[in-house]
């Protein structure tokens, strides 16, 4: 085992780190204010090559590995997060989705421009009354011949209002189950295609999230992604490497809360002396730093077998969970470091506290990655 990063992975951390810090953090809380999308930043990342990280460079992309991603994921995150799951879904689960799965057609005219930025993607499964079970879609896609008549809502969608390319799942024949499900990639401009208001959230308000409607929509027969009935398998397969990116996400979100806490405490004085020296505060750092370590070793062995070809169903799931549980506890331990300081927006904690609740939830809530643990487990 080498727990050492190499030169290119220190020059990506680096750049990232510096990105972070320059461009992303002195307009950060203005931005969750406001809830306003980081669209000049994200330009940034896309010219940087952030958007398109694990990509052929044929297509457009860095061309580098999942190592690499958590890396930039854990920088941008603990900074941003709303900048980081922008990231996160452009990566994960669109570029991702096309390039493993899509046709060649599909990558030349889709997946090179979101690789370099210049597009935007979204990846559409959630629904009102399908979250967590995935199987229950109610949007349909029904075959017209040459082409699909797509028909339906999504919601909490990230960059839904942002992005140009959406990959949509949807039901095309009920009585097949879940092998009745197809993926499709739509355009932001095709006729009967409508964005939905803007959710107004606790935490990552600079990401925006919306409702989709899908009002007879034309969608090509050559805009499917695999063979009929792949849409399913597309989606878990795609969500399992999602998991990776919001573990890494929470683990950025972590670091940074801890950082900050850190440092506060050696300058804030109580009793005398700065408040690191009193045990209370030094034991709090203790637990913090150990927690995060812990996570941060689950989040890079899932991305080790992803890099080495390992199935890594059940590690991706369990560096998510574990992540997501220390980025919450981490962050409220944050705010009780900096006292009543940690509750105004100046000193950066609270938001990251409110950041850090979505990474159990979105991309598979924190039960569901028990379920997945758990059948992993029991397979075996």
């Amino acid at each position: 085992m080498d727990f050492n990063l190499s030169e290119e992975h220190l020059m990506i951390r680096d750049a990232a780190r510096d990105f972070a810090r320059t461009e992303l953090l002195p307009g950060v809380i203005e931005r969750d204010n406001k809830q306003e999308f980081p669209a000049e930043q994200v330009k940034k990342m896309g010219e940087l090559g952030f958007m398109g990280l694990m990509v052929d460079p044929k297509y457009g992309g860095s061309g580098m590995d999942a190592i690499s991603y958590v890396i930039v994921m854990e920088e941008l995150s603990k900074v941003d997060a709303s900048a980081s799951v922008i990231v996160s879904v452009n990566n994960s689960l669109v570029c991702y989705g096309l390039e493993t799965y899509g046709n060649e057609e599909q990558k030349e005219k889709y997946l090179t421009k979101l690789a370099t930025g210049e597009a935007l993607g979204a990846f559409c499964l959630s629904e009102p009354e399908a979250g967590s079970d995935a199987t229950s879609q109610q949007t349909t896609a029904i075959d017209m011949g040459d082409h699909y008549l797509l028909n339906g809502t999504k919601n909490w969608i990230t960059n839904g209002g942002s992005a140009d390319y959406y990959l949509v799942i949807a039901q095309t024949d009920r009585e097949k189950g879940h092998k009745g499900i197809n993926a499709f990639i739509v355009e932001k401009t095709w006729e009967g295609f409508e964005i939905g208001p803007k959710e107004d959230k606790l935490g990552i308000r600079g990401s925006d999230t919306h409702t989709l409607n899908f009002n007879d929509v034309k969608v090509p027969k050559e805009n499917r992604i695999g063979e009929d009935g792949f849409g399913f398998k597309f989606a878990m397969k795609t969500l399992s490497g999602g998991r990776i990116g919001i573990a890494a996400q929470a683990l950025g979100i972590a670091q940074g809360a801890y950082e900050l806490a850190r440092d506060y405490s050696k300058i804030r004085k109580a009793f005398g002396t700065e408040i690191c020296n009193h045990q209370a505060i030094a034991f709090k750092l203790a637990d913090m730093h150990l927690e995060i370590e812990a996570a941060r070793h689950l989040v890079m062995k899932s991305a080790w077998e992803k890099d080495n070809g390992i199935n890594y169903d059940m590690s991706s799931a369990m560096a998510k969970l574990k992540a997501s549980k220390v980025a919450m506890e981490v962050s409220v331990e944050a705010v009780q470091v900096h006292g009543g300081n940690g509750f105004v927006k100046e000193y950066h904690v609270e938001r990251m506290m409110r950041d850090a609740k979505i990474t159990q939830i979105y991309e598979g809530t924190s039960e569901v990655q028990k379920i997945v643990i758990s059948r992993s487990l029991l397979r075996d």
